[in-house]
């Protein structure tokens, strides 16, 4: 593999270069860093046939991926399902809908071990030891995974009150657990500073150039899947904002490279009530984010109250003529049932956040009922089995007996066949 293909950081602020390290900011203007290709060269290098020919991971569109050697984390992630759903489709009053279905990723059944792939592969390069993230959840199981397997040490810093779910996904991975009092923004500004006493690899923090580009290879299968086209409309989930702007920078380097022809999209942003920084400033017309200090949301794998690619997102969502939606805790439960009853597909909760936007977008009329949409599930219903225990009902108990089960027919007709 070519090194060059990935060429620097960039400033995404000034558009100074800096060297391909362990940094994430502009020292003049503390603008964040992202990494930099030379699109030039990786034209003359990949191809759709080249692509076709690769095994079905995330690492064959690894001329667009910031690492310098072959990868040596991840091996096996990505390439998951692109289902079309038909039964979810005729439930929203939409022609054609598409899940990306992430919850049965490899290995902790979310979108995040694409970033860790990147990341750990990235840090293996610069020579780290002990990796690190702060995490909502699922990137705390998916860094205790792939570090474990990687042969890293590893320590992941979550809020508290997390799901127990996601707490116990990360501790059988012998990773060390660390607790803090407080949302996950004080979680996150305390790893910077852990990250900048101890210099550990943190994924989200001085590894975040090479970890945020892992996103893309979502959107770089979406368009494969479909046939190498961009979907119309494309809804996403927004914790940070850095997914939405990821797949659409795979969207746009597709176009760069000339694997497909220009074409235009919109994505659209999907959040909680309860922390919907993102979408509140799209809906007010502005790009300034409003902290929420306290976020209070069953879906807690996007309540990060200081999203760090906020204004980025609703940017982005601007420009490709997309919309924001929000939407109340029971609308996010009323989510994850509707996929799972027409598409058999269990979602976590921001997966009903995507489901349940996408049915109000496509209400209002910000979706178009006749055009392409692609709903991203980015997180498996296990994790979160707390959120619908109340809600899906209970078994219905009976004796060994024909009789009593002619009995439980007669007293619920629904269930007659």
């Amino acid at each position: 593999m070519a090194t060059e293909f990935f060429s620097n950081l960039k400033c995404r602020e000034c558009g100074r270069l800096y060297p391909k390290k362990a940094i994430h900011v502009c020292e003049f203007d503390f603008g964040p860093l992202e990494a930099a290709y030379d699109y030039s060269l990786i034209q003359k290098h990949i191809s759709r046939k080249i692509i076709e020919s690769r095994p079905q991971t995330m690492w064959r569109y690894r001329e667009l991926l910031p690492i310098e050697g072959d990868p040596t984390v991840g091996l096996k992630v990505g390439f998951t399902p692109l289902i079309k759903a038909d039964n979810l489709a005729k439930a929203l009053g939409a022609k054609e809908v598409y899940i990306k279905n992430d919850a049965v990723n490899f290995p902790t059944l979310s979108f995040k071990d694409r970033v860790v792939a990147v990341a750990l592969s990235r840090a293996r390069e610069l020579g780290f030891k002990i990796v690190a993230c702060a995490s909502t959840g699922n990137l705390a199981n998916s860094v205790a995974a792939n570090a474990a397997s990687a042969g890293l040490e590893s320590y992941v810093l979550i809020p508290a009150d997390l799901e127990q779910g996601k707490v116990l996904n990360s501790l059988v991975y012998g990773t060390n657990v660390i607790g803090i009092h407080g949302p996950y923004d004080q979680v996150n500004r305390l790893c910077s500073e852990i990250a900048g006493k101890y210099g550990w690899g943190f994924v989200n923090v001085n590894l975040r150039p090479y970890y945020a580009e892992g996103s893309k290879s979502m959107g770089f299968e979406i368009v494969e899947q479909l046939g190498w086209e961009v979907p119309a409309h494309t809804i996403i989930p927004m914790a940070s904002g850095s997914l939405l702007t990821k797949i659409s920078k795979s969207y746009q380097e597709f176009m760069k490279v000339g694997i497909i022809p220009e074409s235009k999209y919109s994505v659209h942003g999907a959040q909680a009530s309860g922390c919907s920084p993102i979408s509140q400033a799209f809906k007010s017309g502005t790009d300034l984010i409003k902290p929420v200090p306290k976020p209070n949301t069953i879906a807690k794998s996007l309540a990060i109250g200081t999203p760090a690619d906020g204004y980025y997102a609703v940017n982005e969502v601007r420009n490709t003529k997309g919309a924001c939606e929000d939407i109340t805790d029971q609308e996010i439960v009323d989510g994850i049932k509707l996929l799972a009853e027409t598409e058999g597909i269990f979602a976590e909760t921001a997966g009903g956040v995507t489901v349940g936007c996408a049915k109000k977008l496509i209400e209002t009329g910000k979706v178009p009922r006749d055009e392409r949409i692609v709903i991203c599930i980015t997180g498996n219903g296990l994790k979160t089995m707390d959120a619908v225990m109340n809600h899906v009902g209970a078994p219905r108990v009976i004796n060994p007996s024909l009789r009593e089960f002619d009995q439980l027919l007669a007293q619920n007709p629904s269930l007659t066949v």
